[in-house]
């Protein structure tokens, strides 16, 4: 199948539409949730419009290793979430992986904060999600990989 994909990113073919292929379409909505959803949640760490209070959801045992307060680490966490979707939408091979890896990190964190067990299992979802986004994009071109078939 020939594509227009770099090892950059991942793009839909060229020999058939958009319309007519529901793997492209499954590439593009994933590529679209995992660029947007990270950078909103990033800048919310700032403006506070989805929750009044993100520290709540940040485990002591991290906010004692991350320099500052639970506020200044909810900042950082937010820059890291914008840089994340825009790796997604400029590489989203890489980015997914990113963003799986970072969903690892957030599950291990509700973990060990306590009584977010459904918040946890959601962002399991989400990882898998991740992990999906970065197979398809694979699949299209957008990792090299020594020995792969496309």
């Amino acid at each position: 199948m020939s594509t227009t994909a770099t090892a950059r990113s991942a793009t839909v073919p060229v020999t058939r539409p958009l319309a007519g292929d529901p793997t492209a379409q499954a590439l593009l909505l994933l590529r679209i949730a995992f660029t947007v959803a990270p950078i909103v949640f990033g800048l919310d760490k700032f403006a506070h419009v989805l929750t009044d209070d993100w520290t709540r959801y940040l485990a002591p045992a991290f906010n004692d290793i991350i320099p500052g307060n639970a506020a200044d680490a909810m900042h950082i966490v937010g820059v890291i979430e914008i840089v994340a979707g825009l790796v997604v939408a400029m590489m989203p091979s890489y980015g997914a992986l990113l963003v799986a890896g970072w969903l690892a990190g957030i599950i291990v964190n509700l973990l060990i904060v306590g009584g977010y067990g459904d918040i946890a299992f959601r962002d399991f979802g989400l990882l898998l999600g991740a992990l999906t986004l970065a197979r398809l994009a694979w699949a299209y071109g957008g990792a090299p990989s020594a020995g792969s078939r496309h």
